[in-house]
Parts: structure tokens; C-alpha cells; sequence
């Protein structure tokens, strides 16, 4: 789970390096990673809780929460 979450704070920094450089796309780019981030939190969180959960849903989790940290000190960095 531990690599989920570093690849989704390396994808967090990657996504928002290109979509900064192309400028064009980032209406369609935030789209896209909100209708990501929703499915997931909709598909792990949706359902009522139960004991073991499938091994990819808890790594799309994982990706989903490093992505969201990697945005977070993205814009903490462009704030200061």
C-alpha cells in the first residue's frame, strides 16, 4: 500500500507540472481527476464496511490519497 500512496504523490506533482505547462487543458484535466477521485471514494466508501476488501480497491485508495496530498503541498508551494 505504501508504494500506491508514493506513486500517487508522484503523479500528483506530475499532473500538475504538465497541466500548468499546457494551460489549454486544465478545465478537461480537473475534470477528469475529480470524476477519478469521486469513483473511488464511491466505490471504497459507498458500500457499507465491510471486513476484507478487494486488494485493488484498497490500492486505487492509497493512489487517490497520495494524489490528493501531492495537490495539497502543490499549491502550499505556489502559495509561498
Amino acid at each position: 500500500m505504501a508504494i500506491s500512496l508514493l506513486f500517487g504523490t508522484f503523479l500528483g506533482t506530475v499532473v500538475s507540472t504538465v497541466a500548468g505547462q499546457r494551460g489549454s487543458l486544465d478545465v478537461v484535466i480537473a475534470t477528469i481527476l475529480i470524476v477519478f477521485t469521486e469513483s473511488v471514494s464511491i466505490i471504497v466508501y459507498g458500500r457499507g464496511r465491510q471486513v476484507g476488501r478487494a486488494l485493488w480497491a484498497e490500492t486505487m485508495n492509497w493512489l487517490k490519497i497520495g494524489f490528493t496530498y501531492s495537490l495539497f503541498v502543490e499549491a502550499f508551494k505556489l502559495g509561498s
